[in-house]
């Protein structure tokens, strides 16, 4: 049995993170967050111990590891805002345990760099929730295209992802670029990683639109042209799906075929944690070309739609 830490205990997707730390026969036996709202411990780990203030949070960590009888944390689990990954990654790896960090795993690639540092400086590791790549439906794809040498044109993709958010999104972190990185980063670089796998190196990456609740682009990697938008607002849900009452759309066709990976979702981290556990988790690398494509994104000039667009963007 190994023992958990979390940080970031209060935010949307934590309670994935301690269902996973349970699955997998484990231990949570501290977390942290600024915000006491955090009641669903008890349904997982009644008796982890909580933390709303850092430096007490940091002080138990650092006895545990001083202790001569096995208490010391193994892993630390990263569920913060996505600003404070880089710095609670290296707190967990100074601290003596493995990381398991949400993503995006950093904002910008030179923070890889870092890591990659304090990892050989420690002997410990760094491993990312990019769910995506255990998902059996995309793990299907990957095979497929790996596996169709007779294909010579490069395959035709269209990813649209509208899930939408109140006004309470701009208020929040979430809505702050330095923080979040930006739509895109925030609710896209699990994509843009999932295209990677699938698809290969990038080898071209255009931005057509990018404001506060959407950005639009066209890709190119390897073995596929991709047309790409991201949005946060209602009014972009295609009025098929607004009048049955949806408030997301979730489509990617690859050469006009839906595939459809709308199932599974709610396993794919305790699979992640599996994967972790096993020794084969996602490390730093795995990460670079999906944070250096939205750090591209997040700076690049907005170019006409010409050529390749995507066929939101005509409304």
């Amino acid at each position: 049995m190994k023992k958990f830490a979390l940080i970031g205990a209060s935010g949307y997707i934590a309670p994935r993170h301690m269902q996973a730390i349970k699955a997998t026969g484990n231990l949570l036996v501290a977390a942290m967050d600024p915000n006491d709202s955090v009641g669903i411990i008890d349904s997982h780990f009644p008796d982890a111990h909580f933390f709303t203030e850092f430096e007490r949070f940091d002080r138990y960590i650092d006895k545990l590891s001083r202790a001569k009888t096995g208490e010391a944390v193994d892993y630390m689990s990263i569920c913060s805002p996505n600003y404070l990954h880089d710095s609670h990654m290296r707190f967990a790896l100074r601290s003596g345990a493995d990381a398991i960090c949400e993503k995006p795993l950093v904002l910008n690639s030179w923070n890889i760099d870092g890591l990659l540092d304090i990892e050989r400086d420690t002997g410990r590791k760094v491993n990312t929730i990019l769910q995506l790549r255990v998902h059996p439906a995309i793990i299907e794809l990957r095979e497929k295209v790996l596996n169709n040498k007779d294909k010579k044109d490069k395959y035709d993709v269209d990813l649209t992802y509208i899930t939408s958010r109140g006004n309470w999104y701009h208020q929040s972190w979430k809505g702050d670029v330095k923080k979040s990185g930006g739509i895109a980063t925030n609710i896209g670089v699990h994509f843009f990683d999932m295209l990677h796998f699938i698809f290969g190196d990038l080898q071209r990456n255009v931005v057509h639109t990018r404001t506060d609740s959407k950005a639009a682009g066209f890709l190119e990697y390897e073995n596929a042209r991709v047309r790409w938008f991201l949005s946060i607002d209602v009014e972009d849900v295609p009025e098929s799906a607004q009048e049955k009452g949806m408030r997301t759309f979730r489509s990617i066709t690859v050469d006009g075929e839906e595939i459809e990976f709308s199932g599974g979702f709610t396993d794919l981290h305790t699979r992640s944690y599996e994967e972790i556990l096993a020794g084969r988790g996602f490390g730093l690398e795995e990460n670079r070309t999906a944070i250096s494509t939205v750090q591209f994104i997040r700076t690049a000039d907005i170019l006409p739609l010409q050529g390749d667009y995507h066929p939101f963007l005509k409304k």
